[in-house]
């Protein structure tokens, strides 16, 4: 095999793995439930303006196909580098704030900020998918699954480095959240940047497929690892500072497979020299002719390469997909499944706080290693069955998602605790299941070409259903609770979880109906 193939490869591989370790701390909006309930106190708000800076958050989103639009006309590498600049700004005024750095800020000027922290996180996805995409279209829906389960990841390293390094106060655990929030990311991207390509891509061979085998092997323990520590029994067991060690460790072995490639390289361009030294000694003919033999032999070791760019229905850009009655149809289901879990999740520290369960961080820790979970499973089946007749349709698979999410809504309403893991647990595995399969299906039913501006469009329904459903949701508290502002019970979130079960039940029926609108184009891929 060339050694400029090899190096290629390995660039490949490493730039997945800069794409995984953005994503591990791009989930900044995830760790909001840790903390809010203590916003809440330091802030003196209300439920329904604590719920309204949630929404800010997502509806930094709206702003999203910015992203898209500066991802068409800059260098990546230039748009990652702004959108950490923007979280800087967000979350670094919001801390100053707290920590009586800076003059007072206005309601509102804390809602913009959290606007801007929210829009943020938008750039560095943008890059993340597109690199992810373009670098591995033969393999898209495994890279966007194994980089976007890292997500899941965010609440639970930022929980753990807070619990290790601010074990003090929960207010200053609140401030520790915000500094977090606005330096890590900034961090990361200057460090990702010099990897940052999106035309990186040498086609199929047999060690692109053990090369995914290893990074999935080292994600699925990386799971474990998080689900099993997020037990109470263990999480006590471990202090915070390993918990914050192993995961650390967790995400530096996934540069195994790009040195791996890199030393083959070396060892290639040095058994190449000793083939040089060789046919000086023996002589030219014999020389050139070991030397072809040897090169006859490297490329005997490797499958045919070949390049896939993926499957489309059609390339279509925001305008003309905004006319398809698919669109709306898949606008309408992500807003009652992964929006309305989103909302959920946003929600945690709250319902948490009203079930009287005091450490609702761990509730988070777990709600994010089951997401984990949630984003990486169907990728790997997908990997695994593509092409097999068994394998159904992403929107067959939505379909299917939706069922046990809007059970988990029902299953709620138990006022036990043990019922409340079991819910959050399956509202994460759902919510991130639909969320990783939505960049792959924007991408099948819309194209590749203008997927930066289409997907930013379609996750527009998050701040629309943030809004709407949080909104409501924090005035059924504030009619529950008592004087002042304040509901304990299951009674506080009832009413509530039977309105976004029953809708999750009607995206349920949405998402056949889509299914059978597409079942023609996806059984001609098979």
């Amino acid at each position: 095999m060339p050694t400029g193939t090899s190096s290629s490869r390995a660039f490949q591989w490493l730039s997945l793995v800069a794409m995984i370790w953005l994503q591990s701390i791009n989930g900044t909006n995830s760790d909001f439930p840790a903390y809010s309930s203590q916003l809440k106190q330091l802030l003196s708000l209300s439920q329904l303006q604590l719920n309204n800076l949630a929404f800010a958050s997502d509806a930094g989103k709206l702003f999203g196909f910015l992203s898209g639009v500066a991802a068409r006309h800059l260098p990546l590498w230039l748009v990652l580098i702004a959108g950490s600049i923007l979280g800087l700004f967000g979350y670094g005024l919001q801390y100053l704030f707290l920590a009586n750095h800076i003059p007072s800020l206005s309601y509102w000027q804390f809602f913009s900020l959290s606007v801007l922290a929210g829009n943020s996180i938008c750039w560095i996805n943008t890059v993340c998918y597109i690199v992810t995409i373009n670098n591995f279209p033969s393999h898209r829906q495994l890279a966007i699954g194994l980089t976007t389960s890292y997500v899941g990841l965010s609440a639970k390293i930022y929980t753990d480095v807070v619990e290790a390094f601010f074990p003090s106060s929960p207010a200053k655990k609140a401030k520790a959240y915000l500094l977090l929030n606005s330096c890590v990311p900034l961090a990361v991207s200057i460090i990702a940047a010099p990897i940052v390509r999106d035309n990186i891509n040498v086609g199929k061979c047999k060690r692109m497929n053990r090369g995914f085998v290893i990074i999935v092997v080292i994600t699925v323990i990386t799971g474990v690892y998080a689900v099993i520590s997020s037990l109470g029994s263990v999480s006590s067991v471990l202090t915070p500072l390993i918990k914050v060690i192993l995961s650390l460790a967790f995400l530096l072995v996934t540069l195994v497979t790009p040195l791996g490639d890199f030393l083959e390289l070396k060892w290639r361009m040095s058994r190449e020299r000793r083939v040089r030294v060789l046919s000086v000694e023996e002589g030219v003919k014999q020389g050139e002719r070991e030397s072809e033999g040897i090169h006859n032999a490297e490329e005997a070791e490797e499958e045919e390469v070949t390049v896939d760019g993926g499957y489309s229905k059609e390339e279509v850009g925001a305008r003309l997909m905004l006319k398809r009655i698919d669109f709306w149809l898949y606008f309408i289901i992500y807003l009652f499944g992964a929006t309305l879990g989103l909302v959920f999740l946003n929600n945690l520290g709250q319902v948490a706080e009203s079930r009287g369960l005091s450490a609702s961080s761990s509730l988070v820790s777990l709600s994010s290693a089951f997401g984990f979970f949630g984003r990486l499973v169907p990728s790997i089946l997908d990997y695994c069955f593509s092409k097999s007749k068994y394998m159904v349709s992403r929107p067959a698979s939505i379909a299917i998602l939706m069922a046990p999410l809007s059970g988990a809504f029902f299953l709620l309403l138990n006022s036990t605790n043990i019922f409340l893991f079991i819910g959050t647990a399956i509202i994460g595995v759902c919510t991130g299941a639909i969320t990783s399969m939505a960049v792959s299906t924007t991408t099948e039913l819309f194209g590749s070409k203008n997927f930066g501006v289409n997907h930013n469009v379609v996750v527009a329904n998050i701040p629309l259903g943030s809004f709407l459903f949080g909104y409501l949701a924090a005035l059924i508290y504030r009619i529950k609770g008592n004087g002042d502002g304040r509901c304990m019970g299951v009674q506080c979130y009832r009413e509530t979880f039977l309105l976004w079960g029953s809708l999750c039940f009607l995206g349920t029926l949405l998402a056949l109906i889509l299914y059978a609108r597409t079942r023609k184009f996806y059984s001609q891929r098979l």
